[in-house]
């Protein structure tokens, strides 16, 4: 039996791997047919599925795509992908060339998003005054920072002050922040409250997520297995799109439900 699944697996994996490249080749060739490009495309497509392919897509594709909200999108992610640190090198240079709030406020951004929050916790605090001294937005993204960087205490104290100072600021970001915090300093209580309010208005399933691992940190399979399985069904029930962009939640829910069943 063990013989028989491993050679079956052997054979099918290519003949799926060719497949996928003739699936890519048609969806460039009606995309030809329809934007009216030169016949010769198609011989390449075809006569090289996988290289005919990439280039088609860089070449015709990816510029005509440029146009389209959803085509945008997917050159964002694949710039990400293709060159990680390109957000940051540009932001580094608009600071080079003008330290302005709007400048320092990307730059931080880029840091944060490149795992360097201790880095981006001072330009986030160089903002914050005159104008800008309280406001809960620039605020609630320097809590987030010093939540990655560890310093737990100073997020939610920072949060704390936001909620004193703007009774009427709402941020579903400054709510998974302000739980996240609650969960590192281990007032779970609290930290549980707030996600149990969370998970019946969060956009997406990162607070799902986060409120699962926490559960299970917290040995808590009697909340944590209805949470996993009702957040598992809403990821089979969503429509691709929301599925990649829910996809590290995705994977982070599925790891936590394995390490529920193996309890």
């Amino acid at each position: 039996m063990t013989r028989a699944t491993t050679q079956s697996g052997g054979i099918a994996m290519p003949v799926l791997g060719i497949g996928l490249h003739v699936i890519i080749a048609l969806f460039f060739a009606i995309h030809a047919m329809r934007t009216n490009q030169d016949k010769y495309w198609f011989m390449i497509l075809f006569a090289f599925p996988g290289l005919g392919s990439l280039i088609y897509g860089l070449m015709i594709w990816l510029p005509d795509a440029r146009n389209t909200r959803h085509g945008r999108t997917i050159e964002s992610a694949l710039v990400n992908v293709l060159d990680p640190s390109r957000e940051l090198r540009q932001a580094q240079e608009a600071m080079e060339i003008a330290a302005t709030p709007d400048n320092r406020i990307r730059l931080a951004h880029a840091l944060l998003n490149a795992k360097r929050p201790s880095e981006a916790i001072p330009q986030y605090q160089s903002v914050l005054n005159g104008i800008y001294a309280n406001d809960p937005k620039i605020q609630t993204w320097l809590a987030k920072a010093f939540l990655e960087s560890g310093d737990f205490r100073e997020a939610k104290e920072l949060l704390d002050l936001i909620i004193k100072v703007n009774p009427n600021y709402k941020s579903p970001e400054g709510h998974l922040i302000y739980a996240r915090a609650l969960s590192a300093l281990d007032e779970r209580k609290l930290a549980r409250d707030e996600y149990e309010v969370l998970v019946g208005y969060y956009v997406g399933l990162e607070a799902r997520a986060r409120y699962a691992e926490a559960l299970i940190k917290w040995d808590d399979p009697f909340r944590a297995k209805p949470l996993l399985e009702d957040s598992l069904k809403i990821a089979r029930r969503m429509p691709s799109s929301a599925r990649r962009l829910n996809q590290e939640w995705i994977a982070i829910l599925e790891k936590s439900s394995t390490a529920i069943k193996a309890k």
